[in-house]
Order: structure tokens, then C-alpha cells, then sequence
């Protein structure tokens, strides 16, 4: 009788586990802050074995599923969605890059962990602009950590690495 005493108080903190879970921006409202008054034509592209292990030797980022969502802007840049892994649950993220290979912006669409939602704020993100593939994009060297949300800086910010990866070895030369 006793041992079904301790099971419950068990059961009781595991329910009861915060999660927060927030949708911030659609395709297309994401697509409309990255780049204001521009169309877009969606360019979806399957990677080939070589063009995933050609992207995965210039980021050092894993490339975990061989679809990518982009789409070409009315000015000549690129809109690609993607996701990331955070600490459980993946990230889903909208890259933004000009007509030179840099980064505009990247914007977190939904946000589901319990906690480190400050990948959201706009100052944090604000440091992946002017980036290209070239840049380092390591983490607590050229971008700043956030305390409490660690692997989701770090996963966002090899996710950009890889995409940039991707768009100069697959969109922009195809």
C-alpha cells in the first residue's frame, strides 16, 4: 500500500511539467518582414547525396533532411525555411539572404521548449545580419549565448551556418 503512495506524488510532478509553446509569424508574415513588398517563387529543391555531403563539409553542420524550402524573391534573394532541433523539440525558422549572399534576417516562427524563448528577441537574432558564408558563426565567439537557452543558440546559429552553406553551393548556383 505504501509503495502506491510514492508513485502518485511521482506522476503528479511529471504532468505537471511547464511548456510553453508560441506561434509568432507564418510563412508569409515572415517572408513580409524579411522582405517588405517583395513576391516570391517558391523554388523547392531536393539535395542529392553529394550536395548534402558538399554542404555538410563547409558548415561542419549535420544536414538532417534532403528537402529545402526556398523561395526566390522579386528582387534576386532567397527566403528558406527550415527548422532546427532545440533542447526537445525542433525550432521552425525563416532565413532571409540578399542578392550577395548575406544574411538580412532570421526570424523564429513558432518557439514550443519550455523555456529560452529569448532566441526570439530581435536584438539576439539582429547579429546573424551582414553575415555570409564566410563568417565563423560560432557560438560565444561572434554570436553572443543566451543563459538558459543554450542549445537553441547554438542549433539557430549552425542552422544558419548550414543554410548559407546551402544557398551558396545549391540556390545560388542553380
Amino acid at each position: 500500500m505504501k509503495a502506491q503512495f510514492f508513485l502518485l506524488p511521482a506522476a503528479a510532478l511529471t504532468i505537471a511539467m511547464p511548456v510553453r509553446a508560441a506561434v509568432y509569424l507564418t510563412v508569409e508574415q515572415a517572408q513580409a518582414e524579411l522582405f517588405p513588398g517583395e513576391t516570391f517563387t517558391q523554388d523547392f529543391r531536393t539535395l542529392t547525396s553529394a550536395q548534402a555531403d558538399a554542404i555538410e563539409s563547409a558548415s561542419d553542420v549535420n544536414v538532417r533532411g534532403k528537402e529545402v524550402k526556398a523561395w526566390r524573391t522579386s528582387s534576386g534573394g532567397w527566403f528558406i525555411l527550415d527548422e532546427v532541433v532545440g533542447k526537445h523539440d525542433f525550432i521552425p525558422i525563416a532565413l532571409g539572404i540578399d542578392t550577395k549572399g548575406t544574411v538580412k534576417g532570421v526570424e523564429v516562427l513558432e518557439y514550443r521548449e519550455a523555456y529560452g524563448d529569448q532566441v526570439r528577441d530581435a536584438d539576439w537574432r539582429a547579429q546573424f545580419a551582414g553575415k555570409t558564408k564566410a563568417s565563423t558563426l560560432q557560438l560565444t565567439k561572434d554570436i553572443e549565448n543566451i543563459s538558459g537557452a543554450t542549445l537553441s543558440c547554438r542549433h539557430i546559429t549552425d542552422g544558419v551556418k548550414r543554410l548559407l552553406a546551402t544557398h551558396a553551393l545549391v540556390l545560388a548556383g542553380g
